[in-house]
C-alpha cells in the first residue's frame, strides 16, 4: 500500500552579491557609454563577448581589448510567456543568442522593439539568421539591461 505524505510548499529567497572582478568591470562601465566591449585571445584569436578574462578555448589570458558593433544575427530565440521566479522582466518575452558582429560566440539577450503579445505574429517576425540592432535604456548603470533588448532590423 502506497503512503501518501504532506507536501509544504514555500520559497527559498538566498540575497547575494557578485564580485564583478576587473574583466567584467570593465565590460559593464562600457555599457554605461553606449559601448561594447570584448576581449581578444592571442592563441586562437577569438572575440569573445561579454568580455572573458580567459579563453574557454585556449585557457589563455585575455587582456586585449576590443569594442564591438551594436549589430548582429540572431542565431535562436525562445519565447516566453509565463511567470517564474528571477525573471528578467514580465511576460511575454523573447531572448536570443546574437552573434555580434565581429565576434566569434554567442550573446544571450532580450529581443524586443515589436508586440510580443501574439505568438504566431511574433514567429512571423523571428527567424534565425535576421539582423538586430541594440536598443539602449535611457537610464544606464553598468548592467547588462543598459542594453534594453536587441530588435530586428
Amino acid at each position: 500500500m502506497a503512503r501518501e505524505y504532506r507536501t509544504l510548499k514555500t520559497e527559498v529567497r538566498l540575497p547575494y552579491e557578485v564580485a564583478y572582478g576587473a574583466t567584467w568591470t570593465r565590460f559593464f562601465e562600457g555599457l554605461k557609454d553606449k559601448k561594447i566591449y570584448g576581449t581578444r585571445c592571442k592563441e586562437c584569436k577569438r572575440v569573445l563577448v561579454p568580455a572573458r578574462s580567459f579563453c574557454p578555448r585556449c585557457f589563455v589570458t585575455t587582456d586585449e581589448w576590443v569594442e564591438v558593433k551594436e549589430e548582429g544575427t540572431l542565431v535562436a530565440w525562445c519565447y516566453t510567456n509565463y511567470r517564474y521566479f528571477g525573471m528578467p522582466i514580465e511576460p511575454p518575452f523573447v531572448t536570443g543568442l546574437i552573434r555580434l558582429d565581429g565576434t566569434d560566440v554567442n550573446f544571450l539577450h532580450l529581443i524586443g522593439g515589436f508586440d510580443l503579445s501574439n505568438f504566431e505574429e511574433v514567429s512571423k517576425t523571428l527567424r534565425n539568421g535576421i539582423k538586430v540592432k541594440a536598443v539602449w535604456s535611457e537610464e544606464r548603470r553598468g548592467h547588462i539591461l543598459d542594453i534594453r533588448y536587441f530588435e530586428p532590423v
